[in-house]
């Protein structure tokens, strides 16, 4: 499993914690589940980005999961499937360096290991609306393609 995969997981239970104990000291919270692994391929920076961004972002990234599934209320999305959105979605809009299309393949695979039977359909139908819908992802796609094209070139 690549580091990247392993500090998306992390991210994600921490993330998950956190929803059941928001009083709780998030980086703490990170550390213990880092210790835990006892894996030192997992990035530290990366986690603490990823958790961080998601905590600082939580309303706005939860506006595009209740857009993005208006059949199902916010309170009613499995805990699992939510968090597992939240960092799918932090990545979508708020890194560029990370591809859409892998964002929403790690999502789909965490919420296979993670969630429950229809838990990566779901998973990947909201990523998939997420995407389609916010006009900067797309952008952010258009431009990577450009750039690969433009190095396959040289």
């Amino acid at each position: 499993m690549s580091s990247r995969h392993l500090s998306r997981v992390a991210a994600f239970q921490t993330l998950y914690e956190w929803d059941f104990r928001p009083e709780a000291n998030i980086k703490s919270i990170i550390s213990r589940n880092v210790e835990v692994r006892g894996d030192s391929k997992v990035e530290i920076d990366f986690i603490n980005n990823l958790v961080q961004g998601v905590v600082k972002k939580v309303t706005k990234i939860d506006s595009e999961i209740v857009k993005a599934a208006p059949e199902w209320p916010l309170e009613q999305i499995a805990r699992i499937d939510k968090n597992i959105l939240r960092l799918a979605i932090y990545e979508l809009i708020y890194i560029d360096e990370i591809p859409p299309k892998v964002s929403i393949d790690e999502a789909v695979e965490i919420a296979k290991t993670f969630g429950g039977e229809s838990s990566s359909k779901f998973v990947n139908g909201v990523l998939g609306t997420v995407y389609r819908r916010n006009k900067e992802i797309i952008k952010k796609q258009n431009g990577q393609k450009q750039t690969r094209k433009i190095s396959k070139n040289n």
